[in-house]
């Protein structure tokens, strides 16, 4: 495995999850010039393949085997034993770049990956993720969240550029609070729209989720726009 510092850019780029995030991630490294090596299966293995086409499907220690950075999209309550798993066989590779795309963790969850000289970086981009290629369109307007060894913070930036995002770094202490702001605001979002689409569905508002589509979005890019400051213009 070569010393990531020397790279020419190119990597061979293994996908662990074949949920919403996972195909999607490969796909945007994929359009920046990476190469992806494999996929593992999952719950909609058509879906995945729509997003990577002619990709090979294989099973977890093969795709670390294959690629120079895996990135593991899990759900939050298997990634430490994914990694430990992975760890505990010999899968990953000294210089391997092991990334994962979990709000609530930083590093520190990659821990038995690093201690076998893999390179720990934990990069969140901060959209809601349909699973297809509208997430690349939507990939291009968001931000990730960065957390990585201060010597690779920058390889883990260059790789949420290479994704389509503007890259924020997180501190490792602070992966629990950013975590709940994400969560806060997806769910209550959620909640919200729910409620009120269901109020105007009982009083025989049609399409309740168009009508109150301009409002919702106006509102919440007027929230948005005022939480980041005053605007002289308003």
């Amino acid at each position: 495995m070569s010393d990531p510092a020397n790279r020419d850019g190119r990597l061979g780029v293994g996908v662990i999850g074949a949920g919403r995030v996972g195909p999607v991630i490969g796909a945007a490294l994929a359009g920046a010039g990476h190469a992806v090596t494999g996929i593992t299966s999952g719950s909609d293995d058509d879906r995945a393949s729509a997003v990577l086409p002619d990709v090979p499907v294989l099973d977890a220690l093969e795709v670390v085997r294959r690629s120079e950075l895996v990135v593991v999209a899990v759900p939050h309550e298997q990634l430490p034993s994914l990694v430990a798993g992975i760890a505990e066989v010999g899968g990953w590779q000294i210089g391997q770049l092991v990334l994962h795309t979990d709000p609530g963790y930083g590093i520190e969850v990659l821990r038995p990956a690093a201690e076998r000289g893999a390179i720990p970086l934990a990069v969140h981009p901060a959209i809601t993720f349909t699973g297809t290629s509208i997430d690349l369109r939507q990939l291009q307007a968001g931000y990730a969240a960065v957390t990585a060894p201060a010597a690779v913070l920058p390889i883990a930036q260059a790789l949420a550029v290479e994704m389509g995002c503007e890259p924020v770094v997180i501190a490792e202490g602070d992966r629990a609070a950013y975590a709940d702001a994400i969560q806060t605001a997806t769910e209550f979002s959620r909640s919200i729209i729910a409620q009120s689409t269901s109020r105007l569905s009982q009083i025989g508002v049609e399409n309740a989720g168009g009508f109150l589509s301009a409002l919702v979005q106006s509102t919440v890019e007027r929230a948005l726009r005022d939480a980041s400051g005053p605007s002289p213009l308003l």
